[in-house]
């Protein structure tokens, strides 16, 4: 049950609080001082809904919020619904295009759903951008323009460097910055969550709630998880994420495979065991005297358990260990019905097939098309890259340069292997028909 704002807060509560997976609070002492107030706080958290799913990356500051709200505060959860419509003038970034109504609601909904396996939903409130941006004419527009310069918003990092280097910045994006700080005036926020890339956009709404004659929001800002991949940051663009939707299996492989460097960012980011076992922890590991592999699947374990149950984790635990530690295979694996006797029309006539027997022997850019269809791969580039590597198996043999010229043999009932944790039997549609 939710405390009264204020009620009963501690000092090493609130040093947990202000403290623990935060990059930086802007300002650390006002903060303080409300969050001692008795007020219950309108918390700002919004989001474009290019994208529908959420990642282990946004879950940081969702966790923050959680807390909060645990506190008796409020979350004012707003979703971009207007300004994801115009996408980015730009052309630069890939995530955000230029999306139509029916497209927005809907990832929208997806984002919210999964948005509030996290936060409380009694304690959110859903604002709409185009409630307050719906009824902007012109003189709206350049009434909210006049409140800044040029120059202040060249301030902003990315801004600056595209000036600099002579690379085009459109009016719309300069708009950016002030319609989401516009957003803050709209709900009178207290505190705006963000990573701490957003540090300029969410100034530059205090400056405004200031000139709007506000009180200024506090900046709550949290660090940019790191990705699978080990140096950048988490991102569904990148590859190199973990979504809060994934299945056990996924999830736990995927937090496994994370390098050693990362286990205690993820531990103090993601999870809730206290700040003197992790301090232990640390000692261990800079002391070697604890395989980060033992840390690591309590990590794996404490996360799957957050997103499922504890009953999925040990699950988890158990099938890692059998399938990618001992090599076994698991004991279910999805099936993928394709007519072998007319593969050739499934993946393009063009390509060659040998018949020996009850065998087809696919050449080797077929076998990258049907990894591809198989859903084992994104692209045949990542398909050939992993070929290259030794990364492929069909009934436990490595599709290697041996086989290259007529690829592999592919049976009803072939089990094929990509990495350690993917895989997939290929079970022949002609005989369930």
């Amino acid at each position: 049950m939710s405390r009264g704002p204020g009620s009963g807060l501690n000092t090493m509560e609130t040093s947990s609080i202000l403290k623990r997976g935060v990059s930086e609070i802007i300002v650390e002492e006002e903060m303080e001082r409300l969050l001692s107030s008795g007020r219950p706080l309108r918390l700002k958290q919004g989001f474009d809904p290019s994208l529908r799913d959420i990642h282990l990356g946004h879950v940081v500051g969702l966790r923050k919020l959680r807390q909060f709200q645990e506190l008796g505060h409020q979350v004012i959860l707003i979703v971009g619904d207007w300004t994801a419509q115009i996408g980015d003038p730009s052309g630069e970034s890939q995530t955000r295009p230029m999306l139509s109504p029916q497209e927005v609601r809907e990832n929208a909904e997806t984002y919210m759903r999964q948005f509030f396996r996290v936060v409380d939903r009694e304690r959110t409130d859903v604002r709409w951008q185009s409630e307050w941006f719906g009824k902007f004419d012109l003189a709206s527009v350049i009434e909210l323009t006049s409140k800044f310069t040029v120059a202040q918003m060249l301030q902003r990092e990315d801004f600056q460097k595209r000036y600099k280097g002579g690379r085009a910045i459109s009016l719309t994006e300069l708009l950016y910055p002030l319609l989401q700080a516009y957003d803050s005036v709209a709900i009178g926020a207290d505190v705006e969550f963000g990573g701490n890339d957003q540090k300029f956009n969410c100034l530059v709404g205090r400056e405004l709630q200031g000139i709007m004659g506000q009180a200024p929001q506090q900046v709550f800002l949290v660090p940019l998880l790191v990705g699978t991949d080990g140096s950048m940051k988490m991102s569904k663009s990148l590859g190199n994420y973990i979504a809060i939707d994934e299945p056990p299996n996924d999830m736990y492989g995927k937090v496994m495979s994370i390098p050693d460097g990362l286990i205690m960012d993820y531990f103090e980011l993601l999870t809730d065991v206290p700040d003197g076992e992790l301090e232990e922890m640390r000692a261990e590991l800079s002391s070697d005297s604890v395989n980060p592999m033992v840390l690591k699947k309590r990590l794996a374990h404490e996360i799957v358990a957050q997103f499922h149950d504890r009953e999925s984790a040990v699950e988890a635990e158990q099938t890692f260990e059998r399938v990618v530690q001992r090599g076994e295979v698991p004991e279910e694996i999805p099936e993928f019905p394709l007519p072998l006797s007319n593969l050739s029309g499934v993946l393009g006539s063009k390509h060659t097939m040998l018949s020996v027997g009850k065998t087809l022997y696919l050449t080797e850019l077929p076998l990258t098309r049907l990894l591809v269809l198989l859903g084992l791969v994104n692209t045949r580039a990542e398909a050939r890259r992993l070929l290259a590597q030794g990364a492929v198996e069909v009934d436990g043999n490595k599709v290697s340069k041996l086989n290259e010229e007529y690829g592999a043999p592919i049976y009803d009932g072939s089990i094929i292997k990509v990495g350690k944790r993917r895989f997939v039997k290929v079970v022949d549609a002609d005989k369930r028909t």
